[in-house]
């Protein structure tokens, strides 16, 4: 999709910073592949650029506070504003690691560095900030929670801390989240997938990171710790595990009620096959282009990016053959990390971002809505904005964390939120999403984009004051090499887009959704499930 060609959102703060920014970026945009200082460099790696081995780097990545996820009591008037800052924080964080990725050197000669240089001027540029925001917030009658002033200063993660901080939730979903309901997505093989599933049976498959392989992985050397991947800010060995080894984790599904509403929905939408991408996302970051700083995949309305609205979405047309859906699904895309390189890899939210390789298509996007197993639902209003899983865990923990991957033929078995499957011969990788099914009867968004909307309980009821709406489940499918872990490295990695300090972990998959619809399509979903028929 051509980019929209008005100017970009620029809050004043970020005027401000803009100098710092192109210091960082070293006034030519960053070259992901040369992250560390070495003097084991070879200039002729196999992909074409210079293959650089890591040092003993002490801080591997930046942790800080997601002020987003707190701001729950924003003015309507205020909200864009306040997303512009917001947006302008994720920015900061980014040209943060930046700087600590291509600082290796200096941080191996004065261990103040990253504090000094990196964590030090960080704190100062965000307290601008959110001093920015507590004024538009106070200046539209809102209040600001008490303790944003703490969350300025950002704190640096060491190597032996940078898997995924669990938090709460370890090894599963948070709130019961879409534990045990059913979602109605039955897999190629038979195995059907339970839309929310812990991880709990996990063994030690993962190996620690190690060294450099010939697909431009990027790892530690003679027991030096690294952060892996082709860009040098992850996967590495350890976020892999081969699924045959894992114990079966997928919990049963909640008994259905007299009342249950039985139906399913299913729409197509195709895979993207026109290769509709931005790094926008207009639901976080509206006006503000390269909000997410990376790249999704679209189908469903064909006109969504940062400068999207309301009224633009019912012109867009769609990609979906039922053309009363207007709906905009979207989610990161997966890339193979090969040494391969793709459009992008020069582009803000592509390779100047750490998100490197191949881009990989699905082989199936499989969209379905299916009713609640405790009673009838109500029909999705127009415009409601959803957004499942928290493309920061990394950082944030899994409170939030809603990322399900497994294979063909274990879905029913196996699901995964904080590794990436290597499949078995004969099997493809499948990433699951299963949304949010309560609405709070009132809003189509909320500040933090999360309170107007919740997740049923494990029995599959909704919290009080909530109603059930048709529970949007995505599966999509695909035909992914198969990694090995040799001498600690993980060759043929796969990953999934992201935030460049997010190191690529599996648990930061996400998925967003804006409902659209024309011709009633809305009541007819919901009157399909209500019915118990499958429709289409």
């Amino acid at each position: 999709m051509g980019r929209n060609t008005r100017k970009r959102r620029m809050p004043l703060a970020t005027k401000a910073i803009a100098g710092a920014a192109a210091l960082a970026l070293g006034g030519g945009g960053l070259v992901w592949a040369n992250y560390y200082a070495s003097a084991h460099e070879s200039k002729n790696d196999a992909w074409g650029g210079n293959r650089t081995k890591a040092v003993n780097a002490q801080v591997v990545t930046i942790k800080c506070p997601d002020v987003g996820q707190q701001l729950t009591a924003v003015p309507e008037q205020a909200r864009g504003e306040v997303d512009g800052e917001l947006a302008t924080l994720d920015q900061q964080i980014t040209e943060a690691y930046q700087r600590l990725a291509t600082t290796r050197d200096a941080q191996t000669r004065d261990a103040s560095f990253v504090q000094n240089s990196i964590l030090g001027p960080l704190k100062d540029r965000r307290k601008v900030i959110l001093d920015r925001i507590k004024l538009e917030i106070n200046r539209a009658g809102g209040q600001t929670p008490g303790d944003l002033d703490d969350m300025a200063p950002c704190t640096g993660t060491p190597a032996e801390q940078n898997q995924t901080d669990a938090g709460d939730g370890q090894g599963g979903q948070d709130n019961g989240q879409n534990d045990g309901q059913d979602n109605g997505q039955q897999g190629d093989n038979g195995g059907q997938n339970d839309g929310g599933q812990d991880n709990g049976g996990q063994n030690d498959g993962g190996q620690d990171n190690g060294g450099q392989n010939d697909g431009g992985q990027q790892g530690g050397d003679d027991g030096q710790q690294g952060i892996g991947g082709q860009a040098g800010n992850g996967p590495v060995a350890a976020d892999f595990v081969d699924i045959t080894t894992v114990q079966p984790n997928v919990k049963a599904k909640p008994r259905k009620s007299r009342n249950a509403s039985n139906g399913t929905f299913t729409t197509r939408c195709g895979v993207n096959a026109n290769g509709n991408h931005n790094t926008d996302n207009v639901i976080v970051a509206p006006g503000v282009a390269n909000g997410a700083h990376h790249l999704h995949d679209y189908v469903g309305n064909q006109k969504i990016d940062a400068f999207a609205s309301n009224d633009t979405f019912l012109q867009g047309g769609t990609s979906c053959q039922n053309k009363n859906d207007l709906s905009s699904y979207y989610w990161p895309v997966v890339r193979v990390q090969d040494g391969s390189q793709d459009f992008d890899q020069d582009a803000d939210g592509g390779g100047k971002e750490g998100n490197v390789g191949r881009i990989l298509k699905p082989l199936q996007a499989q969209i379905k809505y299916v009713g609640s197993p405790t009673g009838k639902v109500v029909a999705m209003p127009q415009f409601l904005r959803i957004i499942t899983g928290d493309a920061k865990t990394t950082t944030n923990g899994l409170a939030n964390a809603n990322a399900h991957w497994s294979c063909t033929g274990f879905e029913n078995k196996v699901q995964l939120t904080e590794q990436y499957p290597i499949c078995p011969e004969g099997s493809r990788m499948v990433r699951t999403f299963a949304f949010q099914s309560c609405w709070d009867g009132q809003n189509t968004d909320s500040a933090n984009h999360r309170t107007h909307i919740a997740f049923a309980d494990e029995r599959g009821n909704c919290p009080s004051g909530f109603k059930a709406i048709p529970q949007l489940t995505m599966r999509l499918v695909y035909d992914v090499p198969r990694p090995t872990i040799e001498n600690g490295a993980v060759k043929n990695a796969y990953a999934v887009d992201g935030f460049p300090e997010q190191l690529h972990k599996a648990a930061t998959d996400h998925d967003d959704f804006i409902n659209i619809t024309t011709g009633g399509l809305a009541n007819k979903i919901a009157n399909c499930l209500n019915s118990g028929r499958n429709c289409k």
